[in-house]
């Protein structure tokens, strides 16, 4: 028998409405298949746990995603695939981090949550828990890749993004296609999906956290630049840029990070558009940008690209071995 294991972090989904108050409430998910009847027509064994206390998206952190990865560890052999069901707003940022904490996955991991409440009437939370499921069972193809799942689209985990706070459509991956549809059959993209490797199943829980994240705009202060240039242990930092990797020319502003790099300090520029890519040195606004060691982050997501200093930074890597990392497509998360 095929066998599932979700694990409930917190967010919308889970949340039913109390009969004596009818305040929303977060339900039991070992009870899965009362609330959610229509599992138990895949036949499949689902166990399930819940994190306690429960957390908002907004209240996850890195240990949170180190708790993540060694549930995900010590079940992994037991299991066929595993479901997360997480809130949406840091769910990409979730993604990211455990696709590079998840070395050599030969099993799917999809997350998935939804914009209203499983206890609604009209909720997304049913098809999407649903379809999930039913991702997380595939034997062919295998998904071995860390997914999120939303309104029938599966999308690759360190190329999603959240863009939309509305609609049920919440996420999209601009740079990278869909993995699979679910219409009135699923539709896997095989050439999408990531091969499987051949090697142990491995997990990596070594993050560093001093990464910090600077979003360009016009006429930010250099004084908010140097600030956050100057923050106590700052190893590295994701530069938001403007367009393919373009930022201001004022001497000051690329003094300030030409120092911050002789110190030591890694710069990843990444692109503050959906789509697209940095491309240092095609226009004359980012050639400086190169010249003094700014990084390019390719085609690569804030999200990713946060997560993936954080991997890289745990690993006790040289300085010319983190960039040479930052360049290869290590999970998916860049195209090359």
């Amino acid at each position: 028998m095929t066998k599932i294991f979700i694990l409930y972090t917190g967010g919308t989904i889970g949340m039913v409405h109390d009969a004596h108050n009818n305040a929303l409430m977060p339900f039991n998910f070992g009870a899965i298949l009362d609330q959610v009847p229509e599992l138990r027509r895949f036949g499949f064994e689902i166990d399930a746990h819940s994190f306690s206390p429960l957390l908002d998206s907004s209240n996850i952190t890195p240990a949170v995603w180190v708790e993540m990865a060694r549930i995900i560890e010590k079940k992994y052999d037991q299991y066929d695939g595993f479901v997360i069901l997480h809130g949406t707003d840091t769910m990409a940022y979730t993604a990211s981090a455990l696709s590079f904490m998840f070395e050599n996955l030969g099993k799917p991991v999809i997350m998935t949550g939804s914009q209203l409440p499983i206890g609604e009437i009209r909720t997304d939370a049913k098809e999407n828990l649903i379809t999930a499921i039913e991702l997380a069972a595939s034997l062919e193809p295998v998904v071995n890749e860390v997914c999120i799942l939303f309104d029938f689209q599966l999308y690759r985990g360190n190329r999603a993004t959240k863009f939309n706070s509305i609609k049920f459509e919440a996420f999209r991956s601009v740079n990278y296609p869909v993995l699979a549809e679910a219409g009135v059959e699923i539709r896997y993209h095989e050439h999408a999906i990531l091969p499987k490797i051949h090697k142990p199943f491995r997990v990596n829980t070594k993050l560093n956290e001093e990464v910090g994240l600077l979003k360009l705009y016009p006429g930010i202060p250099q004084a908010m630049i140097d600030a956050v240039l100057q923050t106590t242990g700052l190893k590295a930092l994701v530069l938001e840029t403007f367009g393919a990797g373009n930022a201001s020319t004022n001497p000051d502003f690329i003094e300030s990070l030409r120092k911050a790099i002789q110190k030591g300090m890694l710069i990843l520029d990444v692109t503050q558009c959906l789509g697209g890519r940095v491309e240092l040195g095609r226009y004359q606004t980012s050639v400086q940008l190169q010249s003094i060691g700014v990084v390019s982050g390719e085609d690569i997501t804030t999200e990713a690209a946060l997560a993936k200093l954080m991997y890289l930074l745990g690993q006790d890597l040289t300085d010319a071995e983190l960039k040479q990392q930052l360049a290869v497509s290590l999970r998916g998360e860049i195209s090359v």
